[in-house]
């Protein structure tokens, strides 16, 4: 039978330690949009999740620009003004809106 008290007071020591370590929360970017910029998603008319390529672009056009597909399951982006759709295959699963610039 193995004796584990001297890991558990090792653990022990190791967590009391770190928790005296200085904590930087400046760790990330922080990104900010004023609210004058910031679009109204209920607002605006984008594509539902789950609506097909061709519905989309029945009912926005063709977009400016086209990304991929890439990845497995494979990701696209279609590029319109204003916002971009991103599709799973050929179906939509997000449209977000660009901020204003």
């Amino acid at each position: 039978m193995t004796n584990i008290a001297p890991s558990l007071i090792g653990a022990a020591i190791l967590t009391a330690f770190l928790g005296f370590l200085p904590v930087n929360p400046a760790l990330a970017d922080e990104m900010t949009i004023p609210v004058g910029s910031q679009g109204e998603r209920s607002q605006t008319d984008l594509p539902r999740t789950g609506m097909s390529e061709e519905s989309v672009r029945n009912a926005w056009g063709t977009p400016r620009e086209i990304r991929g597909p890439v990845g497995k399951p494979p990701i696209s982006q279609w590029h319109y003004d204003g916002f971009v759709v991103y599709f799973e295959g050929d179906r939509v699963l997000h449209a977000v809106l660009n901020p204003n610039r």
